[in-house]
């Protein structure tokens, strides 16, 4: 038994060492099919990253294209707001002119009417003032009168009378 024991040993050995013997084809032509498929990968990606590169040119330029047709409406869009802006400022600097015309007639139509009120005021505050003056002067001069009359009839001196109608003290006859 030991001998067939010794025997299927040896032939299981024998097929190891056949299939060990295999290996290095195998090693070798999977290294071959690892650097094939690595080339066709990097191929690949070559491929890939030229595909990308087109897609974001274009991407960039429908992005381009996009942002002019945007800017062109955008112009368009502040060049009818602007006119609209602008028409709608004339008609409102017209209608504040209107305004302030109206106001400048009526404000000049009430300083006249203040202008002669205050002028009536000024005649009538005149006369009363010359009336004043005259009342005043005559009674001045009706004590002048009095004034000059001395108690016993007769008038005084005409020389310069002092302060009041008195004489002054220097003028006294010593």
């Amino acid at each position: 038994m030991n001998q067939g024991r010794l025997a299927d040993r040896v032939e299981v050995l024998e097929r190891k060492v056949e299939s060990l013997e295999q290996l290095p084809d195998r090693v070798a032509a999977l290294a071959a099919a690892f650097d094939r498929g690595f080339a066709s990968m990097d191929l690949q990606f070559s491929q890939l990253r030229v595909e990308m590169r087109a897609g974001f040119s274009a991407l960039r330029a429908e992005i381009r294209a996009g942002d002019e047709e945007t800017r062109r409406e955008l112009r368009e869009e502040i060049r009818a707001g602007d006119q609209a802006l602008r028409e709608e400022m004339r008609a409102g600097d017209q209608a504040l002119r209107e305004e302030i015309r109206a106001g400048d007639q009526a404000l000049r139509e009430e300083i006249r009417a203040g202008d002669q009120a205050l002028r009536e005021e000024m005649r009538v505050l005149n006369q009363d003032t010359r009336t004043h003056m005259l009342v005043l002067h005559e009674d001045v001069l009706s004590r002048l009168a009095l004034l000059g009359e001395q108690p016993n009839g007769r008038r005084r001196s005409p020389r310069a009378p002092g302060p009041a109608g008195r004489r002054s003290p220097r003028s006294k006859k010593t």
